[in-house]
């Protein structure tokens, strides 16, 4: 049942990076929908799950606590990593990024094909509320990381402190959680049809974000690094749900808010880590590595432990 559920996820995946090489429609539709997907139609999903959330309900709290116990762990379990094998912001940034970020289209999307499972409506509740804690949180440290790398002075502080006060309030998802928490606080409710013109959109957020992490894979980034690319993935895709499961039992959480933390700390790491990698000045070969290799690493490990964990 685990396996019926997830594998259409891989496969929209790879049909994205069939279609990318193959050269259809063509090289410049690929850019232009994944930026429509992060600044429209997944906005409108996170926006419509959270404006219905039951943001005072302690479970939501103890889940937004969890998340953020389970990414400040990981960081400082690398942070002391780091004190012990000393590496430049340009690698340890990526190795940040490979370990704490996760992909929110095929978290969320796993989350959805369980629906049946877990509670649809409330999957995608809490998923929401998890990436209105965890999205900010992670661009954070990210920057904070790959600040040093460039040129190694000032300069590149400097730089990665105006990107990160620029991340944070123009990032399209943080906005759209902070609306849709607001409207939740609130009680309004979304008045005059605007909840099924969100939803409307919402629906083409996964599909197509789907089809743009599979066109954003890179093949060839594998080709060099292999030890450290594997030893990323193995403390991304392995580890951090272990770590995922303990935090979860250490807040109490119940089995739809735990399934959530796991979920999301088993996917692999997020495409646009890539592209926050080359604004600082980092590895990019080495990132583009890391997302890959945890990309085609999580068909595997990803049925793996939601199997472990009996989510299903």
């Amino acid at each position: 049942m685990l396996i019926t559920a997830i594998w259409p996820i891989f496969a929209l995946i790879c049909l994205g990076f069939v279609l990318r090489r193959s050269g259809f429609p063509s090289a410049a539709f690929w850019p232009a929908a994944e930026r429509l997907n992060y600044f429209v139609l997944f906005p409108a999903l996170l926006f419509s799950s959270l404006a219905a959330a039951p943001v005072r309900d302690p479970q939501v709290l103890r889940l937004g606590g969890a998340a953020l116990a389970t990414i400040l762990i990981a960081s400082a379990a690398m942070a002391l990593a780091r004190r012990v094998r000393p590496s430049p912001a340009a690698r340890f940034g990526p190795a940040l990024q490979g370990v704490i970020r996760f992909n929110t289209y095929l978290g969320v999307a796993v989350l959805a094909s369980m629906g049946a499972s877990v509670g649809a409506s409330g999957a995608s509740a809490l998923a929401a509320v998890y990436l209105a804690v965890a999205v900010p949180l992670v661009n954070v440290l990210s920057i904070l990381a790959l600040s040093g790398s460039g040129s190694g002075s000032g300069a590149g502080g400097r730089r990665g402190a105006v990107l990160l006060l620029r991340t944070i309030f123009r990032n399209p998802l943080i906005l759209a959680c902070l609306a849709g928490i607001a409207v939740a606080l609130s009680g309004v409710g979304l008045p005059f049809g605007t909840g099924s013109f969100m939803k409307l959109l919402a629906q083409g957020s996964l599909p197509l974000g789907l089809l743009c992490v599979g066109a954003a894979l890179q093949p060839e980034a594998l080709r060099k690094d292999l030890p450290a690319l594997a030893g990323v993935s193995l403390l991304r895709l392995l580890c951090m749900p272990a770590l995922a499961v303990a935090v979860a039992a250490l807040f109490g959480l119940e089995t739809t808010s735990a399934l959530v933390l796991v979920v999301f700390s088993a996917v692999p790491s997020a495409p646009t880590a890539y592209v926050l990698t080359r604004q600082l000045g980092g590895d990019g070969p080495y990132m583009a590595g890391i997302i890959t290799g945890q990309t085609l690493l999580s068909v595997l490990t990803l049925p793996l432990v939601l199997w472990a964990c009996g989510a299903v």
